[in-house]
């Protein structure tokens, strides 16, 4: 029977079961034979496309609720075709800070954030009606500082209801605060600082004598991590928000914690004889013994200094109980929970458990500070260096072909937080912050506009001939 025939004998609905089985290329090929299956296909056949390719993208999050189910596609298809290629726009997003810090970015569907120091630094999410009416931006909204506290060393989005702009701060003194930031309004002068509403008292969680190396947030839980390794966990839906507090007993960098695995568990980035453990998340409490220790390829002991989940569209599926994670040793391994291949030669219990897959740049042995995944395809693996502001990718359906690229400035620093978006990459140095666009339709007002500066550390920046880019060395991890 002909495509023809079956568009005119089968019914509708089982033209759409048939359709939620087609690749990209057949329900083109299938929107062309007639245009009762071009209609079909249009309404129903690229939504169900979307549906089992998904792009996770904060940015692009609320744009997209407005766009045809085929503009989506149609986006997608050109940023994964740009990833595959290597092609994208850099921009940075500021001038340099006039000192060095170690900031960090925290990303949701309205606004971009960036803490350095006291200071917190707002980008509004720009939002577009249609993909023919431009890509939505990022325009800097200004900035919010703390007066009277320490530095801010951690920050993450939580949930608040209905608003996307509340996180959780945590400070160089120990304490973590939830802070409300005000509703962007256009009206509002960016010269000057903005209204912050802070909830000082009580603060969030138990208050610790050391810095808060890492918080992390999953579902109504918070996760937080002090840089002597003690861990507490808040509900935040609980009137008495502490539910349970451990102590790893040595020197923590990161922290990562999954409620949507089949069994909740929370991951502890640490430098010790085992520096990445997972620890069973219960009802009531965070387990004081590890029920999984994840060892590197290699035989020395290391730190790891950033976790995050897998890519959802990897080859071994979306499951939670994937982790990605990035060591000191400049290797980036990602462990499944799930498997039996566990390190026999290694005594203590439970046996260490071998990564299934490991990333490393041949030309730099530099230790990994950040790691972020997503990218073309979603399946694409980041992650900042620890010198002159190097990111690394890599596709996980082909791991022995990955490519690095220098921030714009070339810093020479870290990259010290990094998010991965569908076609997006936001990163931030100890000067600037930055982004790497891969999608269609970027132009000069995408993102901020940065006017002339007679500050030396400008000068490194030149703009592509296209005028939208600046221009950035990238090389492939590929020997030949």
């Amino acid at each position: 029977m002909t495509v023809e025939a079956a568009g005119l004998i089968l019914p509708s609905d089982v033209l759409i079961i048939i359709m939620a089985n087609l690749d990209m290329e057949d329900l083109i090929n299938l929107s062309y034979t007639c245009k009762f299956v071009n209609l079909l296909v249009h309404e129903f056949g690229w939504s169900l496309y979307l549906k089992y390719n998904v792009r996770p993208s904060f940015t692009l999050q609320l744009a997209r609720r407005s766009w045809s189910s085929f503009d989506q596609v149609r986006y997608d298809v050109a940023s994964d075709r740009c990833w595959a290629q290597a092609k994208f726009n850099a921009r940075p997003l500021s001038h340099p800070w006039r000192n060095k810090y170690q900031p960090k970015i925290a990303l949701s569907a309205s606004v971009l954030l960036v803490a350095a120091n006291y200071t917190i630094y707002a980008y509004h999410i720009t939002h577009s009606s249609s993909l023919d009416d431009g890509v939505p931006g990022v325009s800097y909204e200004g900035s919010y500082s703390f007066t009277d506290r320490p530095a801010i060393t951690s920050i993450t989005f939580i949930p608040d209801r209905h608003s996307e702009r509340t996180v959780a701060v945590g400070f160089e003194d120990g304490r973590i605060h939830r802070v409300f930031l005000p509703h962007f309004q256009q009206e509002q002068s960016n010269n000057k600082p903005l209204a912050l509403n802070i909830e000082r008292d009580p603060p969030l969680a138990l208050r610790i004598v050391d810095v808060i190396e890492s918080l992390t947030c999953s579902d109504n839980m918070l996760l937080s991590l002090s840089s002597f390794g003690t861990a507490g966990l808040c509900n935040l839906s609980s009137d008495s928000p502490l539910v349970s507090a451990i102590n790893l007993d040595c020197r923590s960098w990161s922290s990562f914690i999954c409620m949507k695995s089949s069994t909740p568990f929370t991951a502890f980035g640490t430098t010790s004889p085992n520096p990445l453990v997972v620890h069973a998340v219960t009802p009531s409490s965070l387990s004081p013994a590890p029920f999984a220790i994840l060892h590197s390829t290699h035989e020395r002991s290391t730190a790891v200094y950033d976790i995050t989940n897998a890519p959802p569209s990897a080859p071994w599926g979306s499951s939670k109980q994937v982790i990605v994670s990035g060591w000191y040793d400049g290797a980036v391994q990602v462990h499944d929970l799930r498997s039996g291949w566990r390190d026999s030669g290694v005594t203590g219990t439970p046996a260490p458990l071998r990564p299934m897959l490991t990333f490393c740049d041949p030309w730099s042995d530099e230790p990994i500070y950040s790691v972020s995944c997503g990218g073309g395809s979603s399946s694409v693996v980041g992650a900042g260096t620890a010198r002159h502001s190097v990111v690394a990718f890599w596709d996980v359906r082909r791991p022995t072909e990955g490519w690095s690229v220098h921030a714009p400035g070339n810093d020479s620093s870290p990259v010290y937080s990094l998010v991965l978006e569908s076609s997006r990459v936001f990163g931030v140095t100890q000067s600037r912050p930055f982004v790497f666009d891969f999608g269609p339709g970027v132009t000069k007002d995408t993102y901020p506009f940065l006017p002339p500066s007679t500050r030396s550390q400008h000068d490194s920046l030149k703009l592509n001939k296209n005028g939208v880019g600046y221009c950035v060395t990238q090389y492939n991890h590929s020997r030949t």
